[in-house]
């Protein structure tokens, strides 16, 4: 369909269907020439950063050189029990393990040592990648201090914006480029990709009718878990329309929502999550086919018109 990248999470739950992204990915590698593939993200926290890298540096090398880790801490927290982590430490555990994995990407023996995991004495970690480095994106809800982290590492960083006014995530992206700079970064240099939740049918009303029913479930069961009120549709239509979150709607109002938030934060992707609950795989790929061969290119003939 003409797209630039796909991506799967991960997950460990019964209502998601990706445990491991790196396989996943080397499937697709393995019947794709072009397209991007990345995970989205990988829960570094409680995963095995030289594993995480090996499995990375493989695909790499099964797609000719077209993998990308987005890591990040992750919206759910099933993983730490399961791999036998503690909640407590969960900021800690993901610092730690990523500026292990930023090691591992630099040099091919590493010596590193930390809390949570047993020391590296100069090893060598193979097999190496075809891009060097390999990719890391440095995935972020919103909290300034992830902002911060990704901008001062001088990774690229993947904002989620899943409620709420896009505007109101302005001033992170703000702050993301000028600690980039103040680290001594150039913000040119580091791309910004706006992460959010999309549906495209050929009309407005079809795309509204059809994507709410799945998305009030999810969102629903996740707010069950956390403390939040049911969705209803009343909510959906707002968070839909012309300054709220979803993408969601007719070919026209996907692509007026996508320009709309790059004249806010000039970001260089946008990735959007098309299958939020339990919806039909033929309306899936119906999306992906209008989202790919109708919004994508009238998105970059308008931004490459709006910066020449």
């Amino acid at each position: 369909m003409g797209l630039d990248v796909f991506g799967v999470g991960e997950h460990h739950r019964p209502d998601y269907a990706v445990s491991s992204p790196a396989v996943v990915l080397g499937a697709a590698a393995a019947r794709t020439r072009n397209i991007r593939l990345s995970s989205a993200v990988t829960v570094l926290s409680s995963d095995d950063p030289v594993r995480v890298f090996q499995d990375f540096a493989t695909l790499d090398l099964l797609s000719g050189g077209r993998a990308e880790i987005m890591a990040g801490r992750g919206s759910f927290v099933e993983s730490f029990p399961l791999f036998g982590y503690e909640l407590d430490d969960y900021d800690e555990l993901f610092a730690e393990k990523l500026e292990l994995l930023l090691k591992l990407r630099e040099a091919e023996h590493v010596s590193w040592r930390g809390i949570h995991r047993a020391p590296l004495n100069g090893q060598g970690v193979y097999p190496r990648p075809q891009q060097t480095p390999l990719p890391v994106w440095l995935a972020v809800g919103g909290t300034p201090e992830s902002v911060v982290r990704a901008a001062t590492l001088g990774l690229p960083m993947a904002l989620a914006i899943i409620g709420g006014q896009p505007e109101r995530f302005v001033p992170l992206v703000e702050l993301y480029r000028h600690a980039a700079a103040r680290a001594g970064h150039h913000p040119a240099t580091l791309p910004v990709s706006i992460n959010s939740h999309a549906y495209v049918a050929d009309t407005s009303q079809q795309a509204a009718d059809e994507f709410y029913p799945s998305y009030a479930e999810a969102m629903t069961r996740i707010g069950r878990e956390r403390g939040w009120p049911p969705m209803t549709r009343q909510q959906f239509d707002a968070s839909r329309g012309p300054r709220g979150a979803l993408a969601v709607g007719s070919v026209d109002q996907v692509v007026e929502k996508i320009l709309f938030e790059h004249d806010l934060f000039r970001n260089d992707r946008f990735l959007a999550q098309l299958s939020v609950g339990p919806m039909p795989h033929k309306r899936i790929m119906r999306a992906i086919e209008l989202f790919g061969t109708e919004v994508a290119p009238v998105v970059r003939d308008e931004i490459a018109r709006r910066t020449a």
